[in-house]
């Protein structure tokens, strides 16, 4: 007797072996998807307002308190490359799955961490899965759907990380303050991960590709130590050592001659190389790849110290300070949704793109002006500028570079563009967060010599100003006000390049079909070269 399948066996196999989604298979797909992001996202600014909390408690130092940032920021921007690779040669549905399984083991561990050691251990493991989160969501997607439909999905994109941003602050004030305590704060996103979990399994139906695979183990190595060489490098400089020391001699050395041999590996040795050195010969990759590093730099260096300036220099609390960021956070999520949805019924991109990159300058311009004194409202209308230029530009970034790459470096190619504004931010959030300290640690030295209190034991660290008297916290306040405003203008130069950058980039009309379409005077090698899991997609 035969067996009749059932409809919806049919349409999973059919997805399965097409690669052909339909829109509301998209949709169910990317529920999951979007709640792996919504968990990235969470675990970077859900922890912010409990770090005083963990360090008193954990009895830990103000080292300690930057390497539970550093630990996260370093495993996801180290990893991210090789999550993309990855993406191009096993199931992508199985790594998006395998990166949110490891991130919550470390969630787990680090809400039961028993000392400061096993907490940054423990963030380790959860960058480790962060980063592979950050990397393939955006791989997966552009295997299910074209470049010309990605913008309307981009929205959805910019919406969840635009409700991570604003949440994460509020929700984390909410729970270290509730009987479950700092804690809780890595308890919170495990019923989220385990959701989207379930929802994968269920929802994300990707064609299976078998092909016979190399990894570069030896690349992933060197890549893996010379970034994080450097990072440390950064993250260190200034406060356990000087900038200009042996120290930093050896670390830039170091790091810089791990990457020259990573390089050579990269273009010389590896078969599968982790980051393909070929696809910097597209003029648009490159010239991406280069806005991305100077985006990090401008945006996550800068505006992550905004909720510092609303505590120290405001006087604000956690919370308040949290909803200060609506402003930005809603520009960024109406103008992704607003320009995805206009990007795919026109096909137009560059003019969002450049339009986008010129309001972060003007937005950086702005904020670059601000002190203890500025009215609240200018400073929400300057973070919407901002925001709405970093929504117009976040995600087209990528959009163009998937544009012109075959679905066999789809991974790869977008990994490397994450990766770049990742190193960027990384580099920002250390570099400037140094000129932050120097600059408040100056002039709180100055006000206090001045008033004729004994500065000689001024520190980078500040104290609980509600035991200070009025006059030494209108100082700090005012210190805090003017080194913030600072950084922003040290910022606006990074973003300019980045909007030179774009301006090069030329604009390719957005394909309609999941793999760029070959030359018709192609070679046979080519096809297989630049194709390769495309066949399986595509037939």
């Amino acid at each position: 007797m035969t067996q009749t399948a059932s409809p919806s066996s049919l349409q999973e196999a059919s997805a399965e072996t097409s690669g052909q989604m339909s829109h509301r298979e998209v949709l169910e797909a990317l529920s999951g998807l979007l709640l792996a992001m919504f968990v990235a996202m969470l675990s970077s600014t859900v922890v912010t307002n409990a770090l005083p909390r963990i360090v008193e408690d954990l009895h830990g130092s103000q080292t300690g308190y930057t390497w539970v940032v550093v630990a996260t920021l370093l495993a996801m921007t180290a990893t991210t490359p090789i999550w993309g690779k990855l993406a191009d040669l096993f199931s992508k549905k199985l790594l998006v799955q395998s990166a949110l399984v490891i991130y919550s083991a470390g969630s787990l561990i680090a809400a039961l961490a028993p000392s400061m050691g096993v907490l940054i251990g423990a963030r380790v493991v959860q960058g480790l899965g962060v980063g592979g989160l950050t990397a393939l969501v955006q791989v997966v997607i552009a295997t299910m759907v074209s470049p010309r439909e990605r913008g309307r999905y981009s929205g959805y994109i910019g919406a969840v990380f635009a409700l991570a941003t604003v949440s994460g602050p509020l929700i984390g004030g909410l729970i270290v303050d509730s009987p479950l305590g700092w804690r809780g704060t890595f308890f919170v996103g495990l019923p989220i991960a385990i959701v989207a979990f379930a929802v994968l399994q269920a929802k994300l139906h990707l064609p299976v590709v078998k092909r016979p695979v190399d990894i570069d183990y030896l690349g992933a190595t060197l890549i893996i130590g010379g970034v994080s060489i450097l990072l440390v490098w950064v993250s260190l400089a200034g406060t356990q050592f000087a900038w200009l020391s042996a120290a930093t001699v050896a670390m830039v050395l170091g790091g810089l001659l791990v990457l020259a041999a990573a390089v050579y590996v990269e273009a010389r040795v590896a078969r599968e190389p982790i980051i393909p050195l070929r696809l910097f010969k597209d003029r648009t990759t490159a010239l991406a790849t280069a806005a991305s590093v100077l985006i990090g730099v401008s945006m996550f260096g800068a505006t992550v110290y905004l909720s510092e300036y609303f505590q120290n220099a405001r006087g604000m609390s956690p919370t308040g300070a949290g909803l200060m960021s609506v402003a930005m956070v809603g520009g960024l999520l109406v103008s992704s949704i607003v320009t995805g949805k206009i990007i795919s019924d026109t096909g137009v991109w560059k003019r969002y793109l450049v339009g986008g990159m010129v309001l972060v300058v003007i937005g950086l311009g702005l904020l670059g002006t601000i002190d203890a004194t500025t009215p609240l409202v200018e400073i929400g209308a300057f973070m919407a500028v901002l925001g709405i230029g970093l929504g117009a530009t976040m995600q087209n970034l990528v959009l163009a570079v998937q544009n012109n790459t075959a679905q066999a470096d789809m991974g790869a190619a977008s990994s490397v563009v994450a990766f770049f504004r990742s190193l960027g931010g990384s580099i920002g959030v250390s570099a400037l967060g140094a000129v932050l300290s120097h600059q408040v640690t100056q002039k709180v030295t100055e006000g206090l010599t001045a008033m004729g209190i004994d500065a000689s034991h001024q520190s980078g660290s500040i104290p609980d100003l509600g035991s200070l008297p009025a006059p030494i916290v209108a100082l700090y306040q005012t210190a805090f006000g003017e080194a913030t405003g600072h950084l922003f203008l040290v910022a606006a130069p990074f973003a300019f390049l980045a909007l030179v950058c774009v301006s090069f980039i030329r604009e390719v009309p957005l394909r309609t079909t999941l793999d760029r379409e070959l030359p018709q005077n192609a070679s046979m090698e080519e096809s297989v070269e630049t194709s390769g899991l495309s066949e399986a997609v595509l037939r």
